[in-house]
């Protein structure tokens, strides 16, 4: 299974409607962590350390930062940057694919923009 960390703004309505229809699902938020009002490279290095894939809107920054990090040769074990004016239940479907159908080192190194 997936290792997931939702970055601080993600939408709650999805990461309820995660666990609703995964409750196993390892997927933390960087509030839960101490990381709440973290900038994007520390919560990319926390995520790298603990090979943990990133969920995020954040289109502006993140990606940027972690194109950055590989660039560099660091590691980085995914990042998904969910677009915010999707539909939440096109968003859960994906995210459930995803997790049930790959695995952790297939994302690796991968910037992926959701909706497919």
């Amino acid at each position: 299974m997936l290792q997931l960390l939702a970055d601080e703004n993600f939408n709650g309505d999805i990461i309820r409607g995660l666990f609703l229809r995964q409750p196993d699902l390892d997927l933390l938020r960087v509030q839960d962590i101490g990381l709440g009002e973290s900038d994007d490279p520390t919560i990319l290095n926390w995520a790298a350390e603990q090979e943990r894939i990133i969920l995020t809107h954040d289109r502006a920054t993140m990606p940027n930062f972690a194109y950055e990090r590989l660039s560099r040769g660091e590691l980085m074990a995914g990042l998904f940057v969910i677009n915010d004016r999707s539909l939440v239940r096109q968003i859960i479907d994906e995210l459930l694919l995803i997790v049930g159908c790959s695995e952790q080192l297939e994302w690796q190194g991968i910037v992926l923009y959701l909706p497919l």
